[in-house]
């Protein structure tokens, strides 16, 4: 502190003059307060459950055009002050073998589901929901950024978000990772009622099982994203060039 005459000139760096959050416990108390509530089971938290697992995606016709649903997860993470590490964001160690493995799960899985367990359970061979993209060289862009989108959200959110909150209500035992399983699967399935029917709904559930199962093992989502992705990639392209009823009769 310098001084001359009666004026007492500051010699503090600017950075220490800007006012700073710790300087205002009140708001500071508040946010942890706010935070606290987001990941809580009460009033503030059971909205913020409601909003993110019932905005689901925006859609255009039956082709997703932008994850709501999931971008609030994103949000509620930042704002409830929870780690990353707890809805599956955690790196890889290995993004070209994650990549690899993850595309060779998904294709698999779509086409075991085709071939042997729809036609088990009676499926019709042809998707009804999605036959309008054969052949549809137009809306073939707009396709593929939905089911790359699909992969990205529907995993956050039913894997990543649901898994983290059930954990958390339930706790970590065997018991409640199997429960978990079961419960967010069979929501994942019904999630998909509304655009595929009781046939998207039970593949849809499969699927979560199987999903769900290999995130309760790994806690980690990017390896589930891409496989996701992968799945419906690999749908379309069968949807696409027609070729559903051919490999729905592979087996029977």
């Amino acid at each position: 502190m310098k001084t001359k005459g009666r004026v007492a000139v500051s010699c503090r760096p600017m950075a220490e003059l800007r006012p700073r959050v710790e300087d205002f416990p009140s708001t500071k108390s508040s946010e942890d307060r706010f935070a606290a509530d987001l990941r809580g089971f009460g009033p503030v938290g059971l909205i913020a459950l409601i909003a993110i697992t019932f905005t689901g995606n925006i859609s255009l016709g039956n082709l997703v055009a932008f994850p709501l649903g999931a971008v609030l997860v994103l949000i509620w993470v930042r704002l409830s002050h929870t780690s990353w590490r707890e809805i599956g964001y955690l790196a890889p160690r290995n993004w070209m073998l994650t990549l690899v493995a993850g595309a060779a799960l998904g294709i698999a899985l779509k086409l075991l589901m085709k071939a042997v367990v729809m036609p088990v359970l009676g499926a019709h061979p042809v998707n009804p929901a999605y036959h309008f993209l054969a052949h549809n060289r137009g809306l073939l862009p707009r396709a593929i950024w939905a089911m790359l989108i699909a992969g990205f959200a529907e995993e956050t959110v039913f894997r990543g978000y649901l898994f983290e909150r059930f954990g958390k209500l339930l706790g970590s035992s065997r018991v409640a990772k199997a429960s978990t399983v079961v419960i967010t699967s069979a929501w994942f399935g019904l999630a998909h009622v509304a655009d595929q029917g009781i046939t998207g709904a039970q593949q849809a559930l499969i699927t979560g099982l199987v999903f769900g199962t290999i995130f309760a093992c790994t806690r980690s989502i990017f390896l589930l994203m891409i496989a996701h992705a992968a799945f419906d990639l690999t749908a379309l392209t069968l949807i696409y060039r027609n070729l559903e009823s051919e490999v729905a009769h592979w087996v029977f």
